[in-house]
This record gives structure tokens, C-alpha cells and sequence, in this order.
């Protein structure tokens, strides 16, 4: 459901700094009827009036005073709807009086080749004054009407005569303007001037409602446009941006109370199973330092000719050739071994394995009587 509040501008003769006109004319229109109407102050409770139904949307229309913003229709029948608006805006240039850097003039554009395309002229001073007429009023137009271009072409022969809001509007083929009774006749030329009947002119009034033919509020005084947030999202946006620091931070903390967790149960554990092995210690570290203590003092743990042992039967498997030509072990948990093999990068390969399991290892290569490369190395047994 669609509602638009329908305002007629003040002429610029009533708007002569703080004076204003006492009432303005106005109409309410939902869903293309007119629901209320009046030449009072109506419009302000009006405006405040939701649309008819459970939902719809409101728009503000304003008309200006045909005295002051006269419309001429100009006919290309040749050209195209846009060539026609620019060759009509050339052609009204040309009849206007006056600076035309202090003119505001607007050409709609057909909505097919053939189409007569009104165009509106009047001042950059008559817009800063009905702006600022409106800015002080709160109210922000979706566009702004001549009166004059809602007045429909009258019969051949004929002229309409209309009130549009509270002015008397004469209508010819190719003109739009506020009456004079003394000049009417002399446009006329003889022409009838006939009164346009007030239904038909309703009529042609909310068809122009729903497809304006043309609007002021364009080029210089187009509105900018400003972006809108909705207070909903911009609060359920807010309220997910918390929940998301709040878990950013829960993932972490609850980390790190469960790994906590996790090495006190580990270190509980060490001081059980070393208070078992007959090692009383106050915590893990206590407990892990005695035992590697007693077990260097025993030749086992890290320190025993097995755990080296394995780690370089282990490199030499990985590496066919080479042969082990001798093996000694040390209580301080040093391995010492000579290694033969064909090549030099045999040899290599084998240390390269050592230290990748993490020993320390030296080595001094020397080439042998038999033609085999010789390397004496000394393997730390702890890492």
C-alpha cells in the first residue's frame, strides 16, 4: 500500500523572508484514491497518518506554482526520446530572458519517439527558496511537480482552463500557465476557453502522481544520496559482533583450562608411578630428574649402549653398503664407531639420519687401504 501526501507549493510573491502563507493546498492519495484533501493545516496531522493496510510505504509530492514555473510542450517527431529532450531544452534556452546561468530548467524525456516533451523553467533563487520554505517545515520531497504539466492537452480548437490547488491554469496545446483575464483572450485568438471538468482533472492529476512527466529536483538540486541504517540490523549486527568476541575469547581460555588440566593429571601421574619406582619427589620435574639420576648411575635410561645402538643399526638399515668395522660404548653415554662404505655419500647419508633423529655427531674421514671410505664417529647417546 502506497500513501503520498500531495503539497502546493507558495508562490514566490507570498514568500518574502519570514511571512508565509496561511494555509497551503494539499491532498492525501493511498493506492491511487484520493482519501482526503483541503486548503488548511490538515496536511500536518495527515502526514503523520500510516498508510492504509498492515504495511506500505510514504511519499511526499510537491507542486510548484505555475506563476512562477510556466511549462511549454516541444514536438521532434523525427528524433529519439533523448535527442528530442536535449533539442527541447536548446529550443526553451532560446525564448527565456535573463542569465541563463540563473536559470533551472528541467525537459522530460517521452516515453516514445513522437511524444511532445514538456520542459519547465524557472529561477535557481525561486528552488532555494521553496527549499528552504520545506527545510524549515522538516520535509524532504521525492520530487517537485509543476502544477502546470498536470493539466492534459485540451481538444483542438480549445483551451482548458483548470484549478490546480488554489491557482487558475490555462492549458493550450504547447503552453501551460497561470490565467489572466485580460490576457486569455488575446492567447486564445478566438479559441474557446473551456472549463476542464474537476473529476477529469483529479484524474489527470494522480496520473501524473504515478509517473511524474517531469521534476525539479533535478541536476543542480538533485538530492544527494544518504544511506539509511536500519536501527534493527545495526542492533542485531552489534549483539552478533559481541557474541563473536566473546567466543573469540572463551575458545582460548577454555584452551588453556584444559591443557592445565591435562599436565597436572601428567604430573600427578609422574609422581605416582615414581613414588612406586621408590623415588619420592615433590612434583614431575623433581621426580623425572631423580630417576635420570639413578638410571645414568646404572648405565640405563637415555645414557644405556642400547638407545644410540638403535638409533645407528636403525640409519645403517636405511643405507645398503656400509659396514660397521668397530663399536665402543662410554658410561657418559658416548658411542664410538668406524663406518666403511664405497662412497662418501653413503657415509654422509648415515649422519644425516643420525642428526635427524636428533644426536649430536662428529666425524673424521679418512680413505682406507682397501679403497673403501673410512669415517670414525662419535655419537652422543642423549640428544
Amino acid at each position: 500500500m502506497t500513501s503520498t501526501l500531495v503539497l502546493w507549493l507558495p508562490p514566490l510573491a507570498a514568500l518574502d523572508g519570514a511571512s508565509m502563507p496561511a494555509h497551503i493546498a494539499w491532498l492525501r492519495v493511498d493506492d491511487g484514491v484520493v482519501t482526503d484533501s483541503g486548503q488548511d493545516d490538515g496536511w500536518v496531522d495527515s502526514r503523520g497518518r500510516p498508510p492504509r493496510g498492515t504495511s506500505g510505504e510514504g511519499r511526499l509530492i510537491v507542486l510548484a506554482p505555475a506563476a512562477d514555473v510556466p511549462v511549454r510542450w516541444y514536438h521532434f517527431p523525427d528524433a529519439s526520446p533523448a535527442q528530442a529532450a536535449a533539442a527541447a531544452r536548446m529550443e526553451a534556452l532560446k525564448a527565456c530572458l535573463g542569465a541563463p546561468a540563473d536559470l533551472h530548467l528541467v525537459a522530460g524525456e517521452p516515453a516514445a519517439a513522437g511524444q511532445a516533451v514538456p520542459v519547465a523553467v524557472t529561477t535557481h533563487a525561486a528552488m532555494a527558496a521553496w527549499n528552504a520554505w520545506l527545510g524549515t517545515r522538516g520535509l524532504e520531497p521525492s520530487a517537485i511537480v509543476p502544477a502546470g504539466a498536470t493539466v492534459p492537452p485540451p481538444e483542438p480548437d480549445t483551451l482548458w482552463t483548470a484549478t490546480v490547488g488554489r491557482e487558475q491554469v490555462v492549458r493550450t496545446q504547447d503552453r501551460s500557465y497561470v490565467s489572466d483575464p485580460e490576457l486569455d483572450p488575446l492567447i486564445a485568438a478566438g479559441q474557446a476557453i473551456v472549463p476542464l471538468d474537476a473529476e477529469r482533472m483529479r484524474e489527470a492529476l494522480l496520473l501524473s502522481l504515478a509517473a511524474p512527466p517531469l521534476d525539479l529536483l533535478s541536476g543542480a538540486w538533485k538530492p544527494k544520496r544518504r544511506w539509511a541504517v536500519d536501527p534493527v540490523l545495526l542492533l542485531w549486527a552489534k549483539r552478533l559482533l559481541i557474541a563473536l568476541i566473546a567466543v573469540s575469547l572463551a575458545v582460548p581460555i577454555v584452551h588453556a583450562i584444559r591443557l592445565g588440566s591435562d599436565t597436572r593429571r601428567a604430573d600427578a601421574a609422574v609422581v605416582a608411578m615414581a613414588k612406586k619406582a621408590g623415588v619420592s619427589a615433590p612434583d614431575a620435574e623433581a621426580a623425572e630428574a631423580e630417576i635420570d639420576r639413578r638410571l645414568a648411575a646404572a648405565g640405563g635410561g637415555p645414557l644405556a649402549f642400547s638407545v644410540p645402538a638403535s638409533a645407528l643399526y636403525g640409519a645403517m638399515q636405511d643405507t645398503p653398503g656400509v659396514t660397521l668395522k668397530s663399536l665402543s660404548h662410554r658410561t657418559d653415554g658416548t658411542l664410538t664407531t668406524s663406518l666403511a662404505a664405497p662412497r662418501v655419500e653413503d657415509l654422509n647419508r648415515v649422519l644425516l639420519a643420525l642428526q635427524a633423529r636428533g644426536y649430536r655427531v662428529t666425524a673424521q674421514p679418512m680413505a682406507g687401504s682397501d679403497g673403501q671410505q673410512i669415517a670414525n664417529i662419535t655419537i652422543r647417546a642423549v640428544p
